[in-house]
């Protein structure tokens, strides 16, 4: 159906995020495994993801414009993803203590009946309170890490660990907003009015 937009995420930051700016679009997740490659860059492995989600759901919906995001904390030469188990919360949040990292969004938008398609990588700049064993556990034990690429919510309790950001704070949260708002506008997928936005056909 023209004129539809789908979120290729399962992630309910992003959904909330889109809501809150008032898009109206389903939600289909894309299946696509988020590997890490060796020796593949940050850049490399987020624009890569993101573009893989993003062709996955268009190539069943080739009449709808397609978002698909991918985030990824980026520190020491490192990339971490979600953890896969307490331990592994732990340790990046360790590893993230007292330090800056960068958090990267691929964002990927298609319209694949039509050959259109672009994309972007965003970062971020956070930098962490000196966190003590005693905090990291604790946080750990609300279960709030499981989920998060680097093992933390920005918009959560995690925000107290937060010394500062430089650049765009909904890119920490998953999706930054700005720049898909720009590349949507860009690409003519929408138009913005006194009614709000409304998706193009």
């Amino acid at each position: 159906m023209a004129g539809r937009l789908i979120l290729a995420s399962r992630s309910p930051r992003r959904y909330d995020l889109l809501k809150q700016i008032g898009f109206d679009f389903q939600v289909i997740p894309s299946t696509v495994r988020e590997d890490i490659i060796e020796r593949e860059s940050p850049q490399e492995h987020v624009f890569r993801l993101a573009k893989a989600k993003a062709m996955e759901v268009a190539s069943g919906n080739p009449d709808c414009w397609v978002i698909a995001a991918d985030t990824i904390v980026h520190i020491n030469e490192s990339i971490l993803g979600k953890p896969k188990n307490r331990e592994e919360a732990i340790e990046m949040l360790h590893r993230l203590s007292g330090q800056e990292h960068r958090v990267l969004t691929g964002l990927s938008v298609c319209l694949l009946g039509r050959g259109k398609w672009d994309k972007e990588v965003v970062q971020t700049a956070v930098r962490f309170k000196t966190l003590t064993t005693e905090e990291v556990e604790w946080y750990v034990q609300t279960g709030e890490p499981s989920d998060k690429a680097g093992g933390y919510a920005i918009q959560g309790i995690g925000s107290y660990m937060i010394e500062s950001i430089r650049g765009s704070c909904t890119n920490v949260v998953g999706l930054p907003l700005y720049e898909l708002i720009q590349m949507l506008t860009r690409m003519k997928a929408i138009t913005i009015s006194k009614s709000g936005i409304q998706i193009l056909p």
